[in-house]
């Protein structure tokens, strides 16, 4: 069963950077590498510990991705107005005015595009508005008790 929900755009731009990394990405860091090695004692090679640092967050984002990638179901926007995960929506705290509205995309983090702030679906704020549409009024269990938001506006990502 897929852990992870992605949009289409996502999974496709993942499994680009899977594929750079996986190419250019480590041909690259080897490279630096073998320069470094060139320069002479390891144990005092600043340009040689650096690679070695860039090489380990590079394999750590390889794996990432890879866990990502094989663990992701495509989910596919909704048309009916529904909120579903890849939708972009408006949402208002009860008692606030419509000019204090905050804007989301309900998915997974790696959906993040721009300056867009991203909701997981299995929040508890992302998981009451998960069905809503434009005008409905969700209520929601935060730590300091019962939370109401209204639903403005409803968009496909």
């Amino acid at each position: 069963m897929a852990s992870h929900h992605l949009s289409r755009a996502a999974y496709e731009r993942l499994q680009g950077e899977f594929y750079d990394l996986t190419t250019r990405g480590r041909i690259e860091v080897a490279n630096k590498i073998e320069t470094a090695r060139l320069m002479g004692d390891l144990s005092e090679n600043g340009d040689y510990h650096a690679a070695k640092d860039e090489q380990g967050h590079m394999e750590g984002r390889i794996r990432h991705l890879e866990h990502l990638l094989e663990n992701s179901e495509i989910i596919e926007g909704s048309n009916d107005g529904a909120i579903a995960a890849g939708s972009i929506v408006s949402i208002v705290y009860d008692g606030d005015s419509d000019d204090d509205a905050e804007r989301y995309l309900v998915g997974h983090p790696e959906e993040r595009t721009g300056d867009l702030e991203v909701m997981s679906p299995s929040s508890p704020l992302g998981a009451a508005l998960l069905g809503a549409t434009e005008g409905n009024t969700v209520e929601y269990q935060a730590p300091g008790g019962t939370l109401k938001v209204r639903v403005l506006k409803v968009e496909s990502a």
